[in-house]
């Protein structure tokens, strides 16, 4: 068994546990395919599941027995400054955890996140992630936290909830096949029409989690791999901008990729995407061109090219340019960036990832994971009028910070952090900060691992 395989395995049995269940009988020898048991969540959930899997890494997951925490060890992978013994996120980054990561706290996390944000009020017979007070108007539901919510729920073991979830989507979605950005709520119309492809992206990479997991359809009407990949379809031919160096656009009505949302980009989704539409050429571009223009938002003229602080909107040229009424410093949009290029060092060992990592994260390190602000100019400037330490700010720092032994105290720092479970860190948007708390918290104990 390769290492990465090992590593794979590891992880998938510690998820088993962490969902409070224990892998299906069936499970294949060491090296085969197999699915993770997974919880029986609730009505319509299903039992624990094993055994049957596909192939090779990433995709081939083994059954492997539980274990109080996900973390490999990474003595003797001769990473650089990684401590012998230390526990590392699984994946071919070796990505280090906080000393302190604590499967306990992820789980308050979860049932704070599950009691304050899950409704089935204006749901249409299903569930919905509300935003009690954000959103326009308050208690809607929007794309973004319904794809939140089933990366939360299909890694926490909850299928009832996933599956619920995945049924609200689909109960908005346009004649195209994307789902409306914004639902009232009451749950009788759009309140924001088009789609937005974070999203999007976050729903098909969940589909993916969810057929590796449990497989099957649940209660679904087809198959969450069939469901995945239609999305990936969609956002491929409706998101993505092929007139402009195959750039990701915000949605399938922003005109195309003239103007881009930086923190959209999830390079580590486009592989596993390539792969399962068998097209992994196609989804290669939209990697190279992900770099490409985060690369670009770096630059002399905007003063920030040591320091990471990419801009909320941009030109794929880095020029920042927003539409309409949006910003274009470095944001409650911009914070996510670190996460996800961070998705992409750690389980894909990607160079220009790391790079990336260690400009923003020394940023951050200079100021302190606690003092962090929710805004700041490009040239590095606070901006004013700005909250203190929220979770959405802090938790990606710390994910960041992963990738690089220099970080080693805004990681700790920001994982203490957010684990708290503060009522500070949550500022003006409950549903915001208690979604990248979890989010944060999963990566941080080593939970979020590529299927």
């Amino acid at each position: 068994m390769t290492a990465r395989s090992r590593a794979t395995l590891i992880g998938i049995g510690a998820l088993a546990a962490l969902a409070g269940c224990r892998p299906g009988s069936n499970d294949p020898p060491s090296g085969s395919g197999g699915r993770a048991g997974a919880a029986d969540a609730g009505a319509g959930s299903g039992g624990a599941r094993g055994g049957g899997g596909g192939g090779g890494p990433p995709f081939g997951v083994g059954g492997a027995g539980g274990t109080r925490d996900a973390g490999a060890e990474v003595a003797g992978t001769g990473g650089a400054g990684v401590d012998a013994g230390a526990r590392a996120l699984p994946g071919l980054g070796r990505c280090v955890l906080p000393p302190a990561a604590s499967d306990a706290a992820l789980r308050a996390a979860y049932a704070r996140w599950t009691t304050d944000l899950v409704t089935s009020d204006g749901a249409n017979g299903f569930q919905r992630v509300r935003r009690p007070n954000s959103g326009n108007p308050f208690n809607s539901s929007n794309s973004e936290g319904i794809a939140y919510g089933m990366i939360l729920a299909v890694y926490l073991g909850d299928q009832g909830l996933f599956d619920n979830l995945w049924k609200y989507e689909q109960r908005w979605t346009q004649t195209n096949g994307l789902m409306n950005w914004e639902i009232n709520p009451q749950g009788t119309a759009p309140s924001g029409t088009g789609a937005a492809t974070d999203g999007d992206e976050d729903m098909a990479f969940a589909l993916v989690m969810a057929d590796r997991t449990w497989g099957g359809r649940g209660s679904l009407a087809d198959t969450y791999l069939n469901y995945a990949r239609r999305q990936i379809d969609l956002i491929w031919s409706l998101e993505v901008d092929h007139n402009l160096g195959d750039v990701l656009a915000p949605g399938d009505q922003f005109g195309g990729g003239s103007i881009v949302n930086i923190s959209y980009f999830a390079p580590a989704y486009y592989r596993i995407f390539g792969q399962v539409s068998g097209k992994p050429a196609d989804w290669d571009k939209v990697v190279e061109s992900s770099y490409r223009v985060l690369q670009a938002t770096l630059n002399a003229a905007s003063g920030n090219a040591s320091n990471g602080l990419i801009p909320a909107w941009s030109t794929p040229a880095g020029v920042p340019m927003a539409p309409p009424g949006k910003p274009t410093h470095h944001q409650l949009d911009s914070c996510r960036t670190p996460f996800r290029i961070a998705q992409d060092f750690c389980w894909f060992n990607e160079p220009r990832a790391r790079a990336y990592l260690e400009k923003i994260s020394g940023f951050y390190a200079g100021i302190g994971a606690t003092r962090l602000v929710d805004g700041y100019a490009l040239t590095g400037a606070p901006m004013p009028n700005t909250g203190l330490a929220l979770a959405a700010f802090v938790g990606p720092a710390g994910v960041g910070a992963m990738a690089t032994p220099a970080f080693t105290r805004l990681r700790d720092d920001a994982y203490a952090s957010v684990a708290s479970l503060s009522a500070s860190s949550l500022g003006d948007s409950l549903y915001y900060n208690e979604s990248w708390t979890v989010l944060s918290l999963l990566m941080l104990t080593g939970h979020l691992i590529a299927p």
